[in-house]
């Protein structure tokens, strides 16, 4: 997710909700239904984390069923998603945690991107400690006692330091220069994907060891797991602007959704559905605990959730 920014969760949780070209390398191949001209096909880009899985599964179930459409469905890391997305290779993106540059290029410069409107969760990255290791030292909640802790943290991976883990390197995060910049004695290791760092971090948790982590809100993992947020200093708009400098928290984002042009102009029914798409982080953690915890297929989980929220997926449905 960007600024939040990161990207992750694959195979390790069973996640299927690849289809028609699955998952094909979308900066270099397009999708054959996406912008099909008069075709009721979407093509729909989903990022690898569970949460995004869940807006996903759901849009594309109600776009099939209830609407008529083909969905297809490509897995693309997050800048070059905007790259597909501009070029028309995808119709939509239902998740985005803020990439200012590309906004800027695609959107106010080129014009080849609209916005599609607030997906209605807010998310936020920190850094957070097991909850049952802050009950004991309450103190550890606050950046500038971490390095008291550095010892307990230590592990054979993070070279003497004590470890602050992360999920993939492909995460665009600010971890690395905050540790530098904070002088802080810790090291960041990632864990290689979003399913590594949550077995990680229940391993942890179930042998009661403190671990200290990137992960971000919202996030399922939260109910197996309860954690509590290590206070960075405070973020204050453009804290993060110079990369290499960055010494403030994350901040908390809106999280958006963002139409290729042509398609939100000419998109028809499905456009106007992906525009109206809008739930809550409760809504969302449903379907993303089906998926992940539950082991649901992303069609079963869409299915489960469907079934009991009728009010409000009726609402997201174009009107006539």
């Amino acid at each position: 997710m960007a600024r939040p920014r990161f990207a992750v969760l694959a195979a390790a949780l069973g996640l299927t909700v690849l289809t028609g070209c699955g998952a094909a390398d979308m900066t270099k191949q397009a999708s054959p239904y996406a912008a099909a001209q008069g075709a009721r096909t979407v093509t729909l880009s989903v990022q690898s984390w569970v949460g995004a899985q869940a807006n996903v599964a759901v849009a594309q179930y109600l776009l099939e069923k209830e609407l008529g459409y083909r969905v297809d469905t490509v897995q693309i890391d997050e800048v070059p998603a905007w790259d597909a997305l501009s070029q028309g290779r995808v119709d939509a993106i239902l998740e985005d945690w803020g990439h200012p540059e590309q906004e800027q290029r695609y959107i106010e410069d080129k014009g080849t991107i609209t916005r599609g409107g607030d997906l209605g969760v807010t998310g936020h990255i920190g850094w957070f400690v097991p909850t049952y290791f802050a009950e004991k030292h309450p103190d550890v909640t606050d950046w500038k006692n971490l390095d008291k802790y550095a010892d307990q943290l230590r592990t054979a991976e993070s070279g003497g330091k004590g470890q602050l883990l992360d999920g993939s390197p492909s995460y665009v995060t600010n971890d690395k220069a905050l540790v530098k910049n904070l002088d802080l004695d810790y090291q960041v290791v990632f864990a290689g994907s979003e399913a590594a760092q949550i077995t990680q971090i229940q391993q942890f948790a179930k042998a009661k060891k403190p671990f200290l982590s990137y992960w971000y809100k919202p996030q399922w993992l939260f109910e197996k797991v309860p954690m509590t947020e290590v206070k960075l200093p405070e973020y204050t708009e453009g804290c993060d602007a110079d990369p290499d400098k960055v010494a403030c928290a994350y901040p908390h984002t809106p999280l958006q959704k963002f139409l290729n042009t042509r398609f939100a102009d000419k998109g028809g029914d499905a456009a106007a559905f992906l525009k109206k798409f809008r739930w809550t982080e409760k809504e969302q953690n449903e379907v993303s605990l089906m998926i992940a915890e539950q082991k649901l297929s992303p069609e079963e989980a869409a299915s489960k959730w469907v079934a009991a929220n009728e009010p409000t997926w009726r609402e997201w449905l174009p009107q006539g």
